[in-house]
């Protein structure tokens, strides 16, 4: 089925030589490094995960090896995806950017559209990989299982659920469950991290703003108020929070940083959209942006010490 093309124009005076899209959500948790990237995948990368029982014992004159190790092993399978829009020139001739398409009857499709055209479609592939990474669904199209769902069904996951939604009232003692949940051996790990919602993120920095409970309560951080904040990073009993754009409104994830992967083939098949002109190919006045993707992510569920939804 072609791309349908819909302009809609009450051209009068000046084209401002703009552009504008809805806003779309960033890709932040590829783009801050929050979990682990393992790129040049080409089919499938096994990674092996090594447990073993108590190992240190009481020493005896013999050899006795009765330690138990374990080998089990995570297949990262990247899973092939596509961008395809065709765009007809024609649609464009009798638009306000018609001039920048040249007076020739070979013309090309307006080079600030186009320009624009990239960055969007590099935008919505952002926000669709970040969406994936914690809520995508295996069965749905253009999608690839997500932690949401591979966390669900591992039984080694600690699940914590239930309650009221997060606010600025109770954002203080839903992060406290998550802590408290945490396995002690992995307490004081180095790249522990509590990913959040960004409403969750939001109740958080308001509740450190004071005023929570009365006009007459603290004034929060440095006694600012609501001013306190101005985007620097953030932590809750030492563990550093990551605000993940992806997860679903009043979710919260702990886990190591290193225990979470995302494989992919080449990164820059992320950011990389072709504009194909098929007038020399097909003779047509057709335009192709062409994007292939091959994203994927599995990840290492048995040490993670919980994940909390809607909690």
């Amino acid at each position: 089925m072609a791309t349908t093309n819909s302009i809609t124009t009450s051209y009068s005076g000046e084209f401002a030589g703009q552009y504008i899209s809805a806003a779309l959500l960033s890709g932040s948790t590829l783009d801050n490094g929050l979990i682990t990237i393992k790129p040049n995948i080409k089919f499938k990368e096994v990674i092996k995960k090594v447990s073993s029982d108590d190992i240190v014992k009481s020493a005896s004159c013999d050899f006795d090896p009765t330690s138990q190790l374990t080998l089990t092993e995570r297949i990262i399978q990247p899973v092939q995806q596509q961008v395809n829009i065709q765009l007809c020139k024609s649609d464009f001739e009798s638009d306000w950017d018609a001039i920048s398409m040249g007076y020739s009857s070979f013309d090309s499709l307006p080079s600030s559209f186009a320009d624009f055209l990239i960055s969007h479609v590099a935008s919505k592939v952002a926000q669709r990989t970040e969406q994936s990474i914690w809520n995508g669904a295996a069965a749905t199209a253009g999608q690839f299982a997500g932690f949401k769902e591979l966390m669900l069904a591992d039984a080694d996951v600690t699940d914590v659920g239930g309650g009221a939604a997060v606010t600025s009232a109770n954002a203080v003692e839903k992060l406290g469950f998550v802590v408290d949940a945490i396995n002690s051996n992995l307490y004081s790990s180095e790249d522990m991290t509590i990913y959040v919602s960004q409403n969750v993120a939001r109740a958080y920095v308001r509740a450190l703003g004071g005023f929570s409970v009365a006009a007459t309560s603290n004034a929060g951080t440095d006694s600012k108020g609501t001013q306190w904040f101005s985007g620097q990073s953030l932590t809750f009993d030492g563990i550093s929070i990551a605000v993940a754009n992806g997860l679903a409104d009043n979710t919260m994830v702990a886990a190591e940083k290193t225990n979470l992967f995302f494989g992919t083939g080449l990164l820059s098949d992320h950011n990389e959209v072709k504009v194909l002109d098929m007038a020399d190919i097909d003779g047509s006045k057709n335009v192709r942006v062409v994007m292939g993707l091959a994203p994927e992510f599995n990840t290492e569920l048995a040490q993670i010490s919980c994940f909390i939804l809607n909690i």
